[in-house]
């Protein structure tokens, strides 16, 4: 897949996710088989402000190349300050935020905002393509009802404006996660446009990833709730796009992943501070396994890698018994 003068290796693509898609994050599912990694979505009034917070999120190495920034705002001259911003850190897509429907987002005009103010977002489009050279995406939702009419019309806009490629969540903003994703409307843009389309939406698994594949002809496809819990997704629709048998996600590929992750974790944030994230996120990759349940209980309190790794290990042991 191809998106601007970018080539992707494969069709996957991970979505941005607040909270939850920082380096270390990124570095796991790169490494379990992702074609294209993306940022946390960032401000663009924190970077023109030189938030320090805010500038931290797009930190970032080469092994995880191609790497995607996600921006979001609403004000044309501010995003496309920010969009240089962006570009100079060595991004090497940049995807403006259409989809997220947080109220706060919302009420400031960026985000799933921009769906219904077709004028402001051409402007804003308009303003971050004259601004940099990069390829530039957009990240929609159906919109703000369930006729995907605003995503159609956007999607023109976007195309007209320059824009590279198009990810669509065809759920509407009043849904958030929730409900089905109306898969047709991923169709509908790609007979429309020329150019690339990534659907996004109830992916759970590579069943899925080919299925939408196959129905609507978008050309890659994005994951990510499902991607939390097994990361090893990206690699199991690759393979199943080659024909090839998918990599199983056994106990040893979980507890190899999971000790990959918090060790760049550590060296990302430092033990302190990592380990007391790890207090909740390590239960991601063992949902489902027997005595998952005493595994959280036990992780509690965690404050050192030493003993992160002593009760992963003993899980681990226990589990292969």
């Amino acid at each position: 897949m191809k998106i601007g003068s970018v080539t992707i290796p494969n069709k996957t693509v991970m979505a941005p996710m607040a909270g939850i898609t920082n380096l270390p994050f990124r570095l796991m599912v790169k490494e379990a088989g992702c074609g294209l990694v993306c940022s946390e979505m960032i401000s663009a009034n924190g970077l023109i402000y030189e938030s320090q917070k805010t500038i931290q999120l797009m930190d970032s190495v080469l092994p995880e190349k191609p790497l995607s920034v996600q921006l979001f705002g609403s004000v044309p001259e501010i995003m496309a300050r920010a969009a240089e911003i962006i570009e100079n850190s060595g991004a090497d897509i940049l995807d403006i935020n259409f989809g997220c429907s947080v109220r706060k987002i919302v009420k400031s005009g960026s985000g799933v905002a921009l769906m219904r103010a077709p004028v402001i977002a051409e402007a804003v489009l308009t303003a971050v393509r004259k601004s940099i050279r990069i390829p530039l995406t957009i990240k929609i939702r159906s919109g703000w009802d369930s006729t995907g009419d605003q995503a159609v019309e956007i999607s023109r806009i976007a195309e007209n404006c320059g824009v590279d490629a198009i990810i669509v969540h065809p759920r509407t903003a009043g849904q958030g996660f929730k409900g089905y994703s109306d898969w047709s409307l991923i169709e509908k843009i790609k007979k429309k446009l020329s150019i690339p389309i990534i659907g996004n939406g109830d992916i759970t698994c590579a069943e899925d990833a080919i299925r939408m594949l196959e129905t609507t002809g978008c050309d890659g496809i994005m994951i990510g709730r499902a991607a939390v819990g097994n990361p090893l997704i990206f690699s199991q629709v690759a393979a199943r796009l080659k024909g090839e048998p998918e990599p199983v996600y056994d106990i040893p590929s979980r507890f190899r992943i999971i000790k990959r992750y918090l060790n760049d974790s550590i060296t990302y944030i430092g033990e302190t501070h990592a380990c007391r994230i790890m207090r909740s996120r390590l239960c991601w990759f063992v949902k489902g396994l027997p005595d998952a349940g005493k595994f959280r209980e036990s992780i509690k309190r965690l404050s050192s890698r030493q003993e992160a790794i002593r009760l992963i290990e003993t899980y681990q042991e226990n589990l292969e018994k």
